[in-house]
């Protein structure tokens, strides 16, 4: 087999002297948001492209004391409707010059198993995607000494003085309750995920609050086990087989699009009810399968590119890093 040659990587320095610049005028060019004058970048990348020259990001985290990587932490894989904001999380991330480090949390590795691996690499700071987090998980002892700044995407923190970026729940129950009341529904039932991850959310608060300033105080309550079409299903056809015709929920809002999926399935194929006119049924994220003819789902979109423009920029330091809520807005569809 030809071995391979190895070609020798231009370096900075050399960079700076085709240039006519300094070394860190050259470090700066390759840093977004760095203060430099066009003219000065113009000339760096026009040298480091004639030196096919790269940065070296190692030596550049050594003298800026910044890595650029941003530990992910996701506890909830199996559901789908975690992908969409993942592409646009990843992507904002690069297009800012960071990089992704994504950390998988489940039984076997936890969130101070975690902090000590986004931490031994130093990465400038993490994001809790979605994940049930406590505070008290900062006080072990294993974790020991500062660390990086933490920020949670998608769901309230419970941590104090860790920023959260969410959907503004309150806004979007509001509107949903407003949509379903003036479309005559007065039975309404709700049906949340996990108890770790649907507390933080305060969906289901939220909901039995709204009906109830409207003089409906019942309201029944499904729980599924997780965020799956399956436990939607099961979850549904607990509470159908038990409760009588006349006592059935006219409407179901369920704390995600997965669940009710799973939910709209069951409802039509084992029980054979017809949606909307025997039973209504709304969603929540507007994952894309919802708009599909087998779906027509009424939900509500979360602005997940305003979220996650919203935690980079916090990151950055471009802003104040302070808990944000930002608007969603109501799709209507066929299933109301």
């Amino acid at each position: 087999m030809r071995k391979r040659e190895t070609v020798k990587r231009a370096t900075a320095k050399e960079v700076a002297a085709a240039a006519g610049v300094s070394k860190w005028t050259v470090i700066r060019a390759f840093t977004p948001g760095s203060s430099i004058t066009e003219e000065s970048k113009r000339r760096v990348m026009e040298a480091a492209a004639a030196l096919n020259y790269s940065p070296n990001l190692l030596a550049r985290s050594l003298a800026t004391n910044s890595t650029r990587q941003v530990a992910v932490f996701v506890d909830d894989f199996a559901n789908p409707q975690k992908l969409p904001v993942l592409e646009t999380l990843t992507e904002q991330l690069q297009a800012a010059g960071l990089v992704a480090m994504l950390i998988n949390i489940n039984n076997h590795f936890d969130h101070v198993h975690a902090l000590l691996h986004a931490d031994q690499r130093q990465v400038d700071a993490v994001i809790l995607f979605g994940t049930a987090f406590r505070d008290e998980t900062l006080t072990d002892r294993q974790l020991g000494h500062t660390l990086p700044p933490m920020f949670v995407l998608a769901r309230d923190s419970q941590i104090e003085g860790v920023p959260a970026v969410v959907c503004d729940a309150e806004l979007a129950l509001r509107d949903i309750v407003n949509h379903l009341y003036e479309k005559g529904y007065r039975r309404p039932a709700f049906m949340s995920g996990a108890t770790a991850l649907s507390t933080a959310l305060r969906r289901k608060q939220h909901f039995t609050e709204f009906w109830a300033e409207k003089g409906i105080e019942v309201v029944d309550y499904l729980s599924a086990e997780k965020y799956s079409a399956e436990a939607g299903a099961i979850s549904v056809r607990n509470y159908l087989s038990v409760t009588a015709a006349a006592d059935r929920a006219d409407v179901l809002m369920c704390e995600n699009d997965i669940l009710a999926f799973g939910a709209m399935d069951e409802i039509r194929g084992k029980f054979g009810l017809r949606i909307p006119e025997e039973i209504a049924i709304v969603g929540f994220d507007n994952y894309e399968l919802g708009g599909s003819h087998a779906y027509s789902l009424t939900t509500y979109e979360q602005p997940r590119h305003e979220m996650v423009r919203a935690i980079i920029a916090m990151i950055l330091g471009t802003v104040e890093a302070e808990t944000v809520t930002l608007p969603g807005k109501l799709v209507i569809r066929n299933s109301t």
